[in-house]
């Protein structure tokens, strides 16, 4: 079953990918949803594995990027830190 996941909550989730990605001790799920608030590891863990599939089917070529006309409007979306994020999860 999918949850909805306000904006802020998704924000949180990406600091919590890039503050616990070396977490090896087996508390990373639980510190990432304990980040986010409001969502089970369960429910953390899907959303992860939803984003990697969504990582997957861009760099398939299946979903066409936006085509913005200059940095400033990229930035303003949060673009430049979707691309970063991006960057960080291929490094894992």
């Amino acid at each position: 079953m999918a949850t909805n996941w306000t904006t802020k909550q998704n924000k949180k989730f990406e600091e919590a990918l890039v503050m616990y990605d070396k977490d090896n001790n087996g508390e990373k799920w639980h510190n990432i949803a304990r980040h986010v608030g409001g969502k089970s590891v369960e429910e953390v863990r899907r959303h992860y594995d939803l984003l990697l599939r969504d990582i997957t089917q861009i760099e398939n070529g299946q979903v066409p990027l936006p085509n913005y006309r200059n940095a400033s409007e990229s930035n303003s979306r949060g673009y430049a830190n979707e691309q970063r994020l991006l960057k960080n999860l291929k490094l894992q």
